[in-house]
């Protein structure tokens, strides 16, 4: 069964403040319900206070990040689901729940993973 990325940049969530802890709650909620049906593998949000770093195969560190993912940020989870028809079905959940359009793309299946 394949696995779904489920994702938004913080910058698509316009959110008030005041209204924050009340999106919040919503989008715990989709993920109790996730994980009730047995889908949820992980979620979480990208910590923009921590500098992304690059590590080298030679363990050599650089700061930053491939111009490409500069932006990257925000929220995602990610859901093994039966169809890309389910994945849309719970990428519309989280989306009313983070009152943002969600990306939704779909991992290669490795049996190895």
């Amino acid at each position: 069964m394949p696995h779904y990325l489920i994702s938004f940049p913080a910058s698509a969530m316009n959110v008030p403040a005041e209204e924050l802890p009340v999106v919040g709650e919503a989008a715990r909620q989709v993920i109790r319900e996730a994980k009730a049906a047995g889908v949820y593998r992980f979620a979480g949000g990208i910590n923009a206070a921590m500098p992304p770093q690059r590590v080298d195969g030679d363990g050599t560190l650089s700061q930053g990040t491939y111009p490409q993912t500069k932006d990257f940020d925000g929220g995602f989870c990610v859901l093994r689901l039966p169809s890309r028809e389910a994945a849309e079905l719970w990428a519309a959940k989280i989306a009313k729940a983070c009152r943002c359009a969600q990306e939704l793309r779909e991992f290669f299946d490795d049996p190895e993973s």
